[in-house]
């Protein structure tokens, strides 16, 4: 039976890409994200830098993970036009060891697309949102090295 969807492996695709000498990638997080959840409309606010420029942006969501892909894909756009057509399809989370109650680490997977092609990143931390945050960097990294191979 033929699949449907061909969704590549993003995770190991930039695992593999980064173990080698020669990848340099386009762009990097300085600090971290910040979050401010009201409960209502989150923002975000985040500082990128690649070898030319460096932007600080802000944004909100409907909640806090949309906060932060709002926030990556403002800030990568300006530097990146090609990232404005980057949609994520899909995000799901899971407890590891459900017995930690509220300490317990979470797996985060998304699936993006740009309109032809399907990526999936998963990452784990302690922390929802930093589990989230860190997938979002993954999956818009892969995002511009694929786009930027064509």
């Amino acid at each position: 039976m033929d699949r449907l969807l061909n969704i590549r492996n993003a995770t190991k695709e930039l695992n593999i890409l980064r173990s080698l000498d020669g990848y340099k990638r386009p762009f990097e997080v300085v600090g971290t994200y910040r979050l401010i959840d009201d409960g209502i409309r989150p923002e975000a606010t985040v500082k990128i830098r690649t070898e030319d420029s460096e932007t600080h942006e802000a944004s909100t969501g409907v909640g806090p993970v949309d906060a932060l892909a709002n926030v990556l894909k403002k800030s990568l756009a300006s530097i990146f036009p090609m990232i404005e057509r980057i949609k994520l399809v899909d995000f799901s989370a899971k407890v590891n060891d459900a017995k930690s109650g509220t300490s317990a680490r979470v797996d985060v997977s998304i699936i993006f697309s740009d309109g032809k092609n399907l990526w999936s990143v998963q990452e784990t931390a302690e922390n929802i949102n930093m589990a989230s945050f860190l997938a979002l960097v993954d999956g818009f990294e892969f995002a511009i090295s694929i786009l930027q191979e064509r």
